[in-house]
């Protein structure tokens, strides 16, 4: 069920990013204004974060999927099967974390660990493209203001 939520998850994901990116280019086009071309910028490297994030979602996933799937060869959890076969003894179950996006292994001693299963630049460049929109967004914001406000 958690596959299901992470890959709908994925796929709004994709869908908000091309929304984004569709209003992102109507507004550079319709006006040359410097405040729509720094609202343009926010909507695109914000179409580029949430893109970023999805992905990381179908990692996350895949994940998912794979530590789900029972039958034969499939204890210990596979994802959990990287830190070496002694770590991997001792894993009972699995957690997800969506902020960061991770995977953690849990183990009977009370610990955990985390699994390179979502690539480490998917968490690292969605908070920096994060950053970037939100500061263009209050540029631009900013800019439209003093714009309209009228000069005594």
């Amino acid at each position: 069920m958690l596959f299901l939520g992470l890959l709908l998850a994925a796929l709004g994901g994709a869908v908000i990013a091309t929304v984004l990116i569709v209003r992102g280019l109507r507004t550079m086009i319709r006006s040359s204004v410097r405040s729509s071309r720094l609202r343009a910028a926010a909507f695109l490297v914000g179409a580029v974060a949430v893109a970023m994030y999805a992905w990381g979602l179908l990692h996350l996933g895949y994940a998912v999927l794979r530590a789900e799937d029972g039958g034969t060869g499939s204890s210990p959890i596979e994802p959990c099967r990287q830190a070496g076969p002694q770590m991997a003894s001792l894993v009972v179950g699995y957690d997800v974390s969506f902020l960061p996006l991770r995977f953690e292994c849990r183990l009977s001693g009370g610990g955990t660990y985390v699994t390179s299963s979502v690539p480490g630049y998917v968490n690292q460049g969605t908070a920096v493209l994060g950053l970037v929109t939100a500061t263009c967004a209050a540029l631009a914001t900013t800019m439209a203001r003093r714009a309209r406000r009228p000069v005594a």
